[in-house]
């Protein structure tokens, strides 16, 4: 399948070794890569190139990936794959809550890293696909259109990541069912159930802080407790 549509990955790493490591994977997979070796260098190339995932290390000069991530979130939606040397959980959150729709940590398997890039572009070139998923839903005062792929809330457009987008859509396409958080891993990343609670929980905090006027007190995006998170018909 990637090596019939031609997409480009911007890999950004301070270190060389790293950046031409990844290359050689993913040209093997029929991707063109693009390299960086700082958040500043990544901007300039992002203006210059159309770019469908960017793979971002955390330490680096000038600008790192966690700043990087929010300067990218602030124009555009593509996917953005955390590269972590750290194993602590708080690089990888923080990195979600910014807006990363992954990450893996150094060192890593090229093999998973290649798995993830597919997945992510597989979602990417890929939403708004449900069958039959034509029509506007509307959920008085939420809307999404799968056309589109818009999501207004109160009338104003929000922008989501495309993790974001593919939870919005699962939800609101199943008004009123409650999906437990390994379900709702399981449809939106397609893969199996791998640390869902803090990764589901980070994203669901993010949906809520952009469609509803009091996130603590949500109209549309609902917990049901002990069991998961519902759209509110």
């Amino acid at each position: 399948m990637y090596q019939m549509v031609q997409y480009n990955v911007l890999v950004v790493d301070d270190e060389k070794e790293i950046r031409d490591a990844i290359e050689i994977y993913l040209k093997n997979e029929g991707i063109t890569v693009l390299k960086a070796k700082d958040g500043i260098e990544a901007l300039d190339i992002l203006h210059q190139h159309e770019v469908h995932l960017i793979i971002l290390d955390v330490m680096m000069p000038r600008l790192d990936g966690i700043s990087a991530t929010y300067k990218i979130r602030e124009q555009k939606n593509i996917p953005i794959i955390i590269l972590s040397a750290k194993s602590e959980d708080t690089d990888k959150i923080l990195g979600l809550q910014v807006g990363a729709d992954d990450y893996i940590t150094k060192p890593f398997n090229p093999m998973e890293l290649v798995a993830r890039v597919k997945s992510q572009l597989r979602r990417y070139v890929s939403l708004g696909t449900f069958e039959g998923a034509n029509k506007v839903i509307d959920l008085n005062g939420l809307t999404l259109d799968p056309v589109s792929k818009e999501v207004k809330a109160h009338g104003e457009i929000v922008k989501l990541t495309p993790i974001e987008y593919k939870i919005v859509e699962l939800l609101m396409t199943n008004a009123g069912r409650v999906f437990s958080i390994s379900e709702i891993y399981e449809r939106v990343w397609k893969e199996p159930n791998y640390n869902a609670e803090n990764t589901v929980a980070v994203h669901i905090r993010k949906i809520r802080e952009k469609i509803e006027i009091d996130s603590k007190n949500p109209r549309f995006l609902k917990v049901v407790w002990g069991i998961g998170y519902k759209m509110e018909k």
